[in-house]
């Protein structure tokens, strides 16, 4: 968890104002309505943000943030409603009109092009020219003062893919920063960093408010929300719920304001039930990345695979699930050997993997939700080369019910649903594929407190009907919450075991993570 920075001076008080009627707020949002086919995402919603304040926007997946969020970035137009900046109405007809206004958006998937450098992302679109020529030197000198006012010192040559997740983050701010960015959306900036890292952000987010800006956080960590946030907005089904300062609120209280109900426990209680071993992993390498790691995982339980990001805990998942190549190593599954050189043969074997990003690797979003369920099942869903589409949408239609997936219809497009949802899709697709080991790489990365329960729930029946599930976490409290036992990496190699999860500490697991 970050450490607790002291918040900047209240920026209600703090505004400049010296008698008379305080000036207008940095931002409002009125009434905003916008529908999309079959879903009423916003009902009516407003929003006030004021100068040097950071503003938390809580809700769960479906409840409309990200919509609002497009609206004010202009990559959406709302069916009615009122933006003010200053208290002037402004219109934004599409992303470049905002972003002279002075909003920019900082997405959880970063819009850099990898193959630039720092400096030209920055000035992509904004170039400083002189005689029809950029100017280079002038771009380095602007980029270097921008990094200046964030308090970081950054390597201008570096192409960005070489770039570590918090230093792209950099990037972004770098870059909104360039273009006089007053209003800074920050959607999930966390969900990549270590601790250390979020900290950090944290200092660049308290300098920010020093120079004024006015920032929207968005995350479903709420141990952030209660560091960095002075108010929070929550939104529910599309509609305001709340609007209050943190400090009026606890842990508890945010949680129902968000699911509109109390939720007593954050991971639902199990008895565990053992069995023989499922699936064994014997020396398993590749490279640096993945060490001679051996571990086993029997029927009915949760193991926890974890550690710092780049540890190598997607490695040994992937070379499990026969994504990348594997140099030396055995896989067994309920004792028999298994080749495994493609995906393919993983689920042939019984193995599923959610993977960690579900939509460029778990998903095909320009495709409807039956198709992404149909993949892995299309053997069985086919007859005579045909795909039988009505068996398809049945199957589907059946899974919508069990896991409770918000979509109006099958042939929804899987990128037009919340995080929660898409995610439950790919869980629906290897729950039909009968998988005997499934493999859950960072299962509730960006997903809300109410949505993590119902995973959470759905990991418990599974193991109790005898399924050995592989958890993948960098959340250390989801760790000791779900897991049975727990297995740390670093650089590559498992570096200790908790036989028994409900005893450990954080800081037993931080230990062997740094070990």
């Amino acid at each position: 968890m970050a450490k607790r920075i002291p918040p900047s001076s209240d920026p209600l008080s703090g505004s400049g104002a010296t008698g008379g009627a305080a000036p207008a707020p940095l931002l409002e949002m009125r009434g905003m309505v916008k529908s999309f086919p079959g879903v009423q995402a916003l009902r009516g919603v407003s929003l006030t943000l004021r100068a040097g304040e950071v503003l938390a926007l809580l809700g769960e997946n479906g409840a409309g943030k990200s919509t609002l969020m497009k609206l004010l970035g202009g990559a959406h137009s709302p069916d009615a409603g009122t933006i003010l900046i200053d208290g002037r109405p402004c219109s934004f007809p599409n992303p470049q009109v905002a972003r002279r206004a002075g909003v920019a958006v900082i997405y959880q998937e970063f819009n850099l092009i990898p193959g630039l450098t720092a400096v030209e992302n920055i000035f992509l679109g904004q170039e400083v020219t002189r005689g029809g020529f950029i100017g280079r030197q002038e771009e380095r000198r602007r980029a270097t003062e921008l990094f200046r006012r964030l308090g970081v010192q950054m390597d201008l040559d570096l192409p960005c893919r070489r770039l570590s997740t918090a230093q792209q983050q950099l990037v972004e701010i770098a870059r909104a920063l360039a273009a006089d960015a007053r209003i800074l959306v920050m959607d999930e900036p966390s969900a990549a960093l270590t601790s250390h890292e979020v900290e950090r952000l944290f200092q660049r987010i308290r300098e920010l408010q020093r120079q004024g800006l006015g920032i929207i956080y968005i995350s479903h960590r709420l141990e952030e929300i209660f560091t960095i946030a002075n108010r929070v907005t929550v939104l529910r089904d599309g509609e305001n719920v709340a609007e209050k300062p943190v400090a009026e609120l606890d842990r508890t209280e945010m949680i129902r304001l968000m699911v509109g109900r109390e939720l007593k426990d954050e991971f639902p209680a199990r008895s565990v039930t053992r069995g023989d071993v499922r699936l064994e992993i014997t020396g398993l390498r590749a490279g640096r990345a993945v060490r001679d790691v051996s571990f086993t995982v029997r029927r009915g339980e949760i193991v926890a695979l974890t550690g710092l990001v780049g540890a190598g805990r997607t490695e040994t998942a992937r070379l499990i699930f026969g994504a990348d190549p594997r140099e030396a190593g055995e896989i067994r599954l309920d004792g028999k050997a298994l080749t495994i050189r493609h995906p393919r043969d993983a689920i042939a074997a019984g193995i599923g993997l959610l993977t960690e990003d579900r939509k460029l690797q778990g998903l095909v979003l320009g495709h409807s939700v039956r198709d992404n369920f149909g993949l892995p099942n299309l053997e069985r869903l086919s007859h005579g080369g045909f795909v039988q589409r009505s068996r398809e949408r049945t199957e589907f239609l059946g899974y919508r019910e069990t896991l409770q997936i918000k979509v109006p219809h099958a042939e929804q497009r899987a990128g037009n649903l919340s995080g929660g949802n898409q995610q439950k899709v790919v869980l629906a697709k290897w729950l039909a594929r009968n998988c005997e080991v499934l493999i859950f790489d960072e299962p509730t990365r960006g997903i809300d407190v109410g949505a993590k329960y119902e995973i959470y729930r759905l990991m418990n029946e599974l193991a109790a009907q005898g399924k050995a599930i592989l958890m993948i976490s960098s959340e250390l409290p989801e760790v000791l919450g779900m897991a049975d036992r727990i297995l740390v990496l670093h650089e590559g190699r498992l570096t200790g075991e908790l036989a028994d999860a409900r005893q450990a500490t954080q800081e037993q697991v931080l230990k062997l993570a740094v070990a």
